[in-house]
């Protein structure tokens, strides 16, 4: 199965997508489960939504071909929700993607939880997206293949994205101040997520 997370930017940020593949397992593996990443890319910056839904149409129908050639099912996608996220998960809805749809509105909370009334919907602290991605590493349960061209610029993101405490017990996670984005990583992050709920 193939997951494509979205994190969508504004003028400043790059909207990225990234897909992971979450290759079937026998069912009496006792392996654990892997993840590959297959895609990272960036956005140019300054297009317009609209023409973001058709890249992603572009990646999801990718994905599903690569899925269906293999016997899998069709892909999920998991869309960043937050500020200005959810206009564009209308327009994805709209746009009869071939693929589940989940929106994720990014919180500095505690912990997660489904938002009533909006079907795949879900509040899912930062710090707990990003974790995610962590353990996935540190069990060597997430490969990043090295033929992808933005395979760089994700493995630098993944350096320079942070967990520090505030005096005032408040967690900032991003890559404030150690570089320059973290839209590769959020991307990558909400698959890893999503690959975990199912």
């Amino acid at each position: 199965m193939f997951i494509v997370g979205l994190d969508l930017g504004q003028r400043h940020d790059h909207s990225a997508i990234v897909v992971v593949e979450k290759p079937p397992r026998h069912r009496l593996s006792t392996m654990p489960q892997s993840l590959v990443v297959r895609m990272a890319q960036r956005i140019p910056l300054g297009m317009a939504y609209p023409e973001v839904v058709e890249v992603v149409r572009h990646v999801t129908g990718m994905a599903n071909a690569a899925g269906r050639a293999a016997g899998q099912e069709n892909c999920r996608l998991v869309v960043d929700a937050t500020g200005l996220g959810r206009p564009v998960v209308e327009l994805l809805r709209r746009g009869r993607l071939d693929c589940l749809i989940t929106a994720v509105t990014i919180t500095s909370g505690d912990r997660q939880h489904s938002r009533k009334g909006e079907g795949e919907a879900m509040n899912v602290p930062k710090q707990d997206l990003i974790a995610g991605v962590q353990m996935a590493l540190e069990r060597r349960e997430l490969r990043i293949a090295k033929q992808m061209r933005e395979s760089g610029t994700l493995k630098r993101e993944l350096l320079d994205v942070r967990m520090s405490r505030r005096e005032s017990g408040y967690v900032r996670v991003g890559a404030d101040g150690y570089g320059q984005h973290d839209d590769l990583v959020i991307a990558l992050a909400l698959a890893v997520w999503r690959a975990g709920r199912f």
